[in-house]
């Protein structure tokens, strides 16, 4: 009988594991090394394939390059997609949004759709403790597949960005981000900016929350056709968003994919705070850039409302 127990609980183990999400992971950062994890995770982007990414404020020179992500987009014959920020600044609106996007080199190469330009429509939202819809730009219905290739680093108000930012405040609107931001208490951008939107603490969480359902409304909105990337360089303590971003501290990573988006981005976390770092090579000040905004609770909560998982196995393309 004892003998039978611990066979089972073997088998138990066996399966749990079996069940963890893969996460595929390269210390290269180039063209190639992006179109090699991409194929790694065995799902083929078909259709009309929308490559999310953030096409960085003017002044930023963190964002990821047209020459980096170039082969990748061209595997899958995709178009990038934004939509305009709800803050004052250089993609406040579709004018000086597609100025940046051409300043940065975007236009030149892909094929671009500013997803709100036009419009902004809501998808429905499963979790909704604070957000009864998420508002997306209307742009996104032309799409059956989304690439979410992400920068991953700090973010003054989330603490960090990676995949489930970009999937719930990249895809939204404008007055979505508002919507987001201030946990569905408004979707005016104004009145939510000059508030300050929510600050750090309590109500910090609730943001989070609402990022974290969000992520989960555009995620089935496509029925899981969706592949997560991010990418660990130039890790500032600032965001693509920021004009004016700090000096990365820490040394570039690499590449992280998987289907599953909690999985990517707590991969992602746990690289950044286990490792060993040392003068000229310091993780700290992101440490603690993501600890001041309680920025790794999302992972915990993405997790409870059935987004994905954080446990994982990590799978290194050499």
């Amino acid at each position: 009988m004892k003998r039978i127990f611990l066979v089972a609980c073997t088998v138990l183990v066996a399966m749990m594991a079996s069940a963890q999400s893969k996460v595929y992971f390269t210390k290269e950062i180039t063209p190639e090394s992006l179109v090699k994890i991409y194929h790694a995770l065995g799902v083929e982007a078909k259709g009309r394939v929308a490559v999310k990414i953030s096409t960085g404020e003017g002044g930023n020179t963190h964002y990821l390059k047209p020459t980096l992500i170039r082969q990748l987009v061209e595997d899958v014959n995709g178009t990038i997609v934004e939509c305009c920020t709800a803050y004052d600044g250089s993609r406040q609106d579709p004018a000086k949004h597609w100025q940046t996007i051409h300043e940065h080199g975007f236009d030149s190469i892909f094929a671009v759709d500013l997803m709100d330009e036009f419009g902004e429509m809501r998808i429905p939202i499963k979790d909704q403790r604070h957000l009864k819809y998420d508002i997306v730009g209307d742009h996104l219905s032309r799409y059956d597949f989304m690439i979410n290739l992400a920068h991953f680093k700090g973010h003054a108000m989330g603490g960090f960005g990676g995949v489930m930012k970009n999937a719930s405040i990249g895809v939204a609107s404008t007055n979505g981000k508002a919507y987001i931001h201030s946990a569905g208490k408004t979707a005016d951008p104004k009145l939510t900016w000059t508030e300050g939107y929510l600050a750090a603490g309590k109500t910090q969480d609730l943001f989070l929350e609402s990022m974290a359902a969000a992520a989960q409304a555009v995620h089935n909105y496509f029925n899981g056709r969706v592949i997560y990337i991010n990418v660990m360089n130039n890790m500032s303590v600032d965001c693509d968003c920021d004009g004016h971003p700090a000096k990365p501290q820490l040394q570039d990573m690499g590449i992280m994919a998987s289907l599953d988006p909690v999985a990517v981005d707590q991969a992602c976390l746990d690289k950044v705070f286990n490792y060993q770092g040392r003068p000229g090579d310091d993780n700290k000040p992101l440490i603690q850039r993501i600890n001041r905004q309680h920025g790794t609770y999302i992972t915990d909560y993405a997790e409870r409302i059935g987004l994905g998982s954080k446990k994982y196995t990590l799978i290194e393309i050499k």
